[in-house]
């Protein structure tokens, strides 16, 4: 046996999956943005610090070398004297502070210290004019060894200017401590991306599952209504015929009523009960049920031991045997075998079939409403689902086995009704 899963023809399940995988691939883009963004955001504030920090330090270089007295004392020397004392203080500095030049130069903006020895000697390459001047210089200029982020700081005795102390780091290399900075930050930005993903694809599983869940409930309870609105005009039109049928038995004519429910329901009995169940009521749902088997080039079989006396079965105690009568016949190959005994306050029903039986995977789940065997919609899986509501209220059991004739078997066993139960 196999449980239904209700299904559109239009292929309901393709167009959740698109929409889940649309709605999977909207936040695992919406991730990528925001840590994009955010990388972005780092990387800048990362440039920024990196170019702050160089700033402070060739600042700061070239100001504690213009500070220092053998600086001042050897600028106003001659040229070729003044170099053979500050080349090696300036090489000392730039390999101690990290800079790739330090340049000293004298009031006439020629330079007494250079890392390329050809370049000493020579004016500088860039208008000396505002630091010669008494001013401060922070920034970028182009020099004979390319781009720098360059600081250049007045040399000064007392009041007079007498030369500058100029200190750079190439570009490249600001760019070189940014690229690797970066490099560090990347592993981090797809960890991100990754577990923004896997943390998406995780909420958007969870999320379905739950509106699953609710679609299937919203389902069921559409289908109940369906139900219920279906049963309760079933329920006025069956009313309105027992009206028409107890009018005609009430004025004697039996005939009338008998033609009247030929019209409504054809009954054809082809089955006769031999064995004597005592109730004539499960003795025409009985030879129901075998007309039915008849009609499907089937046959019903009463067991011999079969003994209910008149007042002891209810009318549930009939929905009972006639929901697993109707669910055998459905399922059987041609042969339902039935056992009803009643008495001393206890019902006992069997009822077997050769059909398929059950398979082991829906053993648990027979009874729930909408598991069927049967080809259908919402429809099928009812009849089981009543008989479990009806032993259950009852504080019975209901067993499912395998039947001698190779199907199901289902035994019932329920306490008698009671009289206020009896119908």
């Amino acid at each position: 046996m196999t449980a239904e899963v209700p299904m559109d023809s239009a292929g309901t399940a393709p167009q959740v999956r698109g929409r889940v995988l649309f709605v999977l691939l909207m936040q695992c883009l919406v991730v990528l943005a925001c840590v994009g963004a955010t990388t972005a955001i780092a990387a800048a504030v990362q440039e920024r610090s990196i170019r702050t920090a160089t700033s402070e330090r060739v600042l700061g270089v070239a100001r504690s070398l213009a500070a220092l007295d053998q600086v001042r004392s050897a600028v106003v020397l001659p040229l070729a004297q003044a170099t053979a004392e500050l080349q090696p203080l300036a090489d000392l500095v730039a390999e101690a502070s990290g800079v790739d030049y330090v340049v000293i130069t004298d009031a006439d903006g020629i330079r007494i210290t250079h890392p390329t020895e050809a370049e000493r000697g020579k004016p500088v390459s860039t208008d000396p004019s505002g630091v010669l001047a008494g001013e401060t210089f922070l920034g970028t200029e182009t020099g004979t060894l390319g781009p720098t982020l360059r600081a250049k700081v007045p040399v000064r005795d007392g009041d007079r200017v007498i030369g500058a102390a100029s200190v750079g780091i190439l570009e490249s290399e600001i760019a070189a401590d940014f690229t690797a900075a970066l490099s560090g930050l990347i592993p981090w930005v797809i960890g991100s991306v990754l577990v923004g993903c896997l943390a998406s694809a995780a909420l958007t599983s969870l999320v379905r599952r739950r509106v699953r869940r609710l679609e299937a409930h919203s389902r069921e309870l559409q289908s109940q209504r369906r139900v219920a609105s279906a049963l309760r005009e079933q329920t006025h039109e069956f009313h309105t015929r027992l009206h028409v049928i107890r009018g005609l038995v009430a004025e004697g004519d039996d005939d009338g009523a008998l033609a009247y429910i030929a019209d409504l329901v054809p009954v054809t009995t082809t089955t006769e009960v031999a064995v004597d169940v005592g109730d004539p009521r499960l003795r025409a749902l009985l030879e129901a049920t075998g007309s039915e088997l008849v009609a499907r080039a089937g046959r019903l079989e009463i067991d011999e031991h079969t003994s209910v006396p008149r007042a002891i079965l209810d009318d549930d105690d009939l929905l009972v045997v006639a929901n697993l009568c109707r669910n055998a016949a459905e399922a059987a190959h041609g042969v339902v075998r039935v056992l009803v005994q009643a008495g001393d306050g206890h019902v006992h029903i069997e009822v077997a079939d050769d059909g398929p039986g059950v398979a082991p995977e829906l053993l648990g789940r027979i009874f729930e409403r909408g598991v069927s065997t049967k080809d259908g919609n919402g429809a099928r899986g009812v009849g089981l689902d009543l008989v479990r509501r009806i032993v259950g209220g009852r504080d019975g059991t209901i067993d499912v086995g395998t039947s001698a004739l190779g199907g199901a078997l289902f035994v019932v066993d329920v306490p008698a009704a009671t009289g206020t139960r009896r119908r």
